[in-house]
This record gives structure tokens, C-alpha cells and sequence, in this order.
């Protein structure tokens, strides 16, 4: 793409580049770790097929919007509104929000991502190998009571995010995020086809793929469905405007909701294929599939203990998540640095710099949160910093973000539901049709309004 297309501004060098760095954002640890102990907590089939109807209905109207508010603004989330809103209006102000959102997100993400590093090179070393389950848990414990591994893992994760932010968009950013997702891609492939060849996890994979809604009905019909509503709101990482900003980089070549529906797919393929490699695993060790969080540090490796090549298994496993990690932290880097240049005016080198360092201060004490300064409860007992700096993303500032972004899109006193759709429907591929208007305008921000009172709830 040229530079004189998108107005001056650094653009992307191909489509894919595009699909995969927006793909990179949405694919988190929530798709790899989150969404199969909620499958399992949930009922297994019936919620994969909620999740997938809210993520049609729910995640690719919004995404479109953030697309098309950073394409048509071609600046990044703190300063889209000024260039669209108004006169007079105060639209901007939520832009600011939205930096800081990003802030806040990987002020306890990076600490999450080098937990999946350090899992990664625990694996490789043979670390877990003929421990007992009790010892396996005892790793992760000692892992988070160790300040010096915290930090060390916290360091490297900044340091190589940073790194690739810097080196520029389409030589860092574009060019990692590629390599990445794909090895991700393979990755998954590889051990999803591993697990489902396994003695044994065929009841696994009946358990995630087949709808019972007896199941469903013992959960109860209104909390599976919240679960779900919830997951596909979530997975795609919307609401502050780390997808607008991808778009402020790309042509007009192409019409929005295809591009929007095609990140959503790439999303839930890494999401489902998860579930393949965690179930019929899960099944065949007779393992609990609903075993929460602790699912991924704890009752995978002691599973990968009792496979044969189980070292190897357990290194890829963990490569996977690191670089599922990565992605999103590059993505999200990215936006802070984009947002940075925009409102200070530097080059990228020195916005990647002194966002680097900024975030690793802002980032230490979530990950002294679970050692020097486990006294610190700010959500009650057994609370943490990370679970204070998750509630803020996840239950106010990324839905709030979202019903901000869909009113400022259809309400003529935002930006409007006819420059909206204009700017969509530009290029070829999938266009929003007239009879979405209702929908977009009255029952998107009802359901988006329930997540905001479900989460704070």
C-alpha cells in the first residue's frame, strides 16, 4: 500500500498483513485459556454454538464500526473523534479512555504473557517431567511467589514487544505478526490433530462438539447463555479502539464487514481448535475439563507427564501460547505507540522507547501483586492487583467503549448512521445492508448495555 493512499500516514504492506495483525489483537490468552474452561464449565456443545451465534450477531457489527472510524480518520483511538465528531461535541474524550484502556491492559497482560514464556522454557528444560501432580502446582506457586522470575519474564516480554513496535510497522509489526500467526496456525494443528487421535478422547470431543442441552438445562439456560454473550464480546478485544487503529492503515480497496467476518473466523478457529487439543486430552487422563484457570498451568502439564513425548508436546503446547500471547501484546503496544506519535507528535522510535519504559513501571506492580505486595487486596480477600487492572477492561472500559463506538456510528448526533456506511461499504467484499440499521442502532447497544450491568453485577 502507498503511502500517498492513506494520506502521509505508515500503512500495512498487504491485506494479510491486515487480516493477520487485527486477527493477532482479537486471538489472546481468552481463546486459548478462557474459552475452553468456560466450554467446560458451561455445558461443552450448546455454548460453542452460543458463542458462535454472539459472536456473529454481537462482534463482527462492532469490529466493523472500529474499522471503519480508524479507516475513515486515519489516526489512531485518541484522536479519531476530533477528525469525525462535530463541532462543539465531546465525543473526544473517550479517546483518551481509550488509551488508557490499553495502558491498563497491558499493565497485567505482559505479566500474563511471561508467564506463558516462562511456562515455554520450563517445558523445554524437562522442568515437569516425572513430577507428581502436587509438585506440578508447586511450580506455578513458586513461579508467582518468585519476584526475580516475575520480573525477569516481565522485562523480556516489554523489551522484545517494544522492539518490534520500533523496527516500524510493516519491517516489525507486520512482518513479526505474519511469521507468528502462522507458526501459531501449524502449531495448533499439529497438537489438535495429536489429541484427537488419542486413545480415548473421542468422549472429549462428543463432550465439546455436540450439543446437549440437558447439560445445559442443569447450568441453568440464562447463565449459559450470559457465558457465552460474554466470551464472544470479549474475544474479539473491542471496544478500545485497538481495531480502529488497523484500520487507519489500510486502503479503501476492500469493504469492511467482510474484512471484519474474516478476523471474527481466524478468532474462532483458534478458539475451537483449543478445545480440540484441551478435551479429548482432558477425556483420555480422565481429567476435569471445567477445572478453571488452573486448567492450563496445572492439568495440562501434568497430561503432557503421561504422554509419551510428552516434553516435546508440552514445549509445543506452551510455544503456542506464548506466541498467542505476543500477539496480542505487539497489537496492543502498537495501538499505545500509534496513539503516542499522534498525540505528542514524536517519531516511533522515541514514542517506543518511552512506552516501553512507562509500561514496565506501570506493569510491576501486577507482578509483585502475587508476592511483595500480596497484601494488596483491592477486590477482597485473595484479590490481587491484576484482578483490580482485569475488572476495569473487561467489565467497564471495553464495553462502554463498545456502546460509545456503536452510538457515535449510527446516531446522527455522533458521527451518523449514513458516513458510517459509506465508509464500510467502501471497496468490494460484504456490505452492510440497509435492514441492519435497526438492529445496529436499537438492539446492539440494548445487549451490549446487558453485558456492562451483568459485569458489574
Amino acid at each position: 500500500m502507498s503511502e500517498n493512499v492513506n494520506g502521509g500516514r505508515e500503512s500495512l504492506g498487504s491485506r494479510l498483513g491486515f487480516l493477520l495483525i487485527s486477527a493477532g489483537c482479537a486471538i489472546g490468552i481468552g481463546n486459548v485459556w478462557k474459552f475452553p474452561y468456560l466450554c467446560g464449565q458451561n455445558g461443552g456443545g450448546a455454548f460453542v454454538l452460543l458463542y458462535v451465534f454472539f459472536l456473529v450477531i454481537l462482534g463482527i457489527p462492532v469490529m466493523t464500526m472500529e474499522f471503519a472510524l480508524g479507516r475513515a480518520s486515519r489516526k489512531s483511538p485518541v484522536m479519531l473523534y476530533q477528525q469525525l465528531e462535530k463541532p462543539g461535541s465531546k465525543w473526544h474524550l473517550h479517546g483518551y479512555v481509550a488509551m488508557a484502556g490499553n495502558v491498563i491492559l497491558m499493565m497485567f497482560y505482559t505479566t500474563v504473557a511471561g508467564w506463558m514464556l516462562s511456562y515455554f522454557v520450563k517445558s523445554m528444560r524437562g522442568d515437569f517431567v516425572a513430577l507428581s501432580t502436587d509438585a506440578v502446582a508447586a511450580e506455578f506457586t513458586s513461579m508467582l511467589s518468585s519476584p526475580q522470575m516475575m520480573l525477569i519474564a516481565l522485562v523480556v516480554v516489554v523489551a522484545v514487544g517494544a522492539f518490534i513496535c520500533i523496527l516500524g510497522l510493516e519491517a516489525g509489526v507486520e512482518r513479526v505478526s505474519k511469521v507468528m500467526m502462522i507458526a501459531l496456525f501449524v502449531i495448533m494443528v499439529v497438537l489438535a490433530i495429536h489429541s484427537v487421535v488419542m486413545d480415548g478422547g473421542s468422549e472429549g470431543l462428543s463432550f465439546y462438539l455436540v450439543p446437549d442441552f440437558s447439560r445445559m438445562k442443569e447450568i441453568g439456560f440464562l447463565n449459559v447463555t450470559v457465558a457465552a454473550m460474554n466470551q464472544a464480546f470479549f474475544t474479539l478485544s473491542l471496544g478500545m479502539g485497538s481495531m480502529a487503529i488497523f484500520g487507519s492503515y489500510i486502503d479503501k480497496k476492500r469493504a469492511l464487514l467482510g474484512e471484519a467476518v474474516h478476523v471474527a473466523v481466524l478468532d474462532t478457529f483458534v478458539a475451537i481448535v483449543s478445545g480440540l487439543i484441551i478435551f479429548p486430552a482432558c477425556f483420555a487422563y480422565g481429567v476435569q475439563p471445567d477445572s478453571g484457570p488452573s486448567l492450563i498451568f496445572i492439568t495440562l502439564p501434568n497430561i503432557f507427564n503421561h504422554m509419551s513425548l510428552g516434553r516435546v508436546w508440552g514445549s509445543l503446547f506452551f510455544l503456542f501460547m506464548t506466541f498467542a500471547a505476543f500477539s496480542t501484546v505487539v497489537a496492543v503496544f502498537e495501538t499505545i505507540i500509534a496513539c503516542t506519535m499522534d498525540l505528542l507528535r514524536w517519531s516511533r522510535k522515541k514514542a517506543g522507547l518511552i512506552c516501553g519504559v512507562s509500561l514496565f513501571v506501570l506493569s510491576v506492580p501486577c507482578s509483585l501483586g502475587f508476592n511483595l505486595l500480596s497484601f494488596i487486596q483491592p477486590m477482597g480477600e485473595g484479590s490481587g492487583i491484576l484482578d483490580l487492572e482485569d475488572f476495569l477492561v473487561s467489565n467497564l472500559i471495553l464495553p462502554c467503549g463498545a456502546l460509545i463506538f456503536i452510538i457515535f456510528c449510527t446516531f446522527r448526533f455522533g458521527w451518523g448512521w449514513d458516513n458510517f456506511v459509506q465508509e464500510a461499504n467502501t471497496g468490494r467484499g460484504l456490505k452492510v445492508a440497509k435492514w441492519m440499521r435497526g438492529f445496529m442502532t436499537f438492539i446492539l447497544p440494548l445487549i451490549v448495555g446487558v453485558i456492562i450491568v451483568m459485569g458489574l453485577i
